[in-house]
């Protein structure tokens, strides 16, 4: 990508992928922006359970009660857990891994979608347990989720920044309500009841 707006632009999530398996190095890299994220107090409480074997996603992709079917056509999936025992926001710093992976695999040209696990079921169990019962994952590491990677089998247009809501932006404080104008090339683009920034 050229440039960082043309990266998240063009990112879209892929449920459909062809059978093309990602290189070592390509999967390498995807791990690294995992491992160069962020965390509370460089407290590094994430972890990655990386799963290629095509009988492991099969079962991966019926862990939940809907929306994890794609991972069964994935070439590789990255299971993003945190360490309970580490920090209080675990969650916060595996989305965070999480995010990197998926803005790094479209830099690549690679093809991902969140399949959330946290506070999931299936039918009535916990799909956070299932999935630490499959991968023998310790109980005091959460599951957040599991990214689904693989060269893209669907083409999506990029997203309209037209249709950008910046209603959803507030000057200063919530209240008042405030209009913000659509985007126009980076130019003025809020405003408020008494002031144009």
């Amino acid at each position: 990508m050229g440039n960082f707006e043309s990266l998240i632009t063009a990112r879209r999530s892929t449920r459909k992928f062809n059978d093309q398996l990602l290189s070592a190095e390509e999967v390498k890299k995807i791990i690294q922006a995992a491992l160069l994220a962020p965390t509370s107090k460089n407290c590094k409480s994430y972890e990655f359970v990386v799963v290629e074997d095509k009988i492991m996603l099969q079962q991966l992709s019926v862990c939940k009660n809907s929306g994890s079917a794609f991972l069964a056509e994935c070439t590789l999936a990255v299971v993003v857990l945190g360490n309970q025992q580490t920090t209080d926001i675990w969650v916060e710093d595996a989305a965070i891994a999480a995010t990197y992976m998926q803005l790094q695999a479209e830099d690549l040209n690679i093809g991902s979608c969140w399949c959330h696990i946290r506070n999931r079921l299936l039918g009535d169990a916990s799909s956070e347990q299932l999935i630490r019962d499959l991968l023998e994952i310790p109980d005091h590491f959460g599951v957040l989720c599991i990214i689904g990677f693989g060269y893209k089998n669907q083409e999506r247009d990029p997203n309209d920044l037209s249709k950008l809501i910046w209603e959803k932006v507030h000057i200063g404080r919530f209240p008042p309500a405030v209009y913000v104008a659509p985007y126009n090339g980076g130019e003025g683009v809020a405003a408020t009841s008494s002031n144009k920034l």
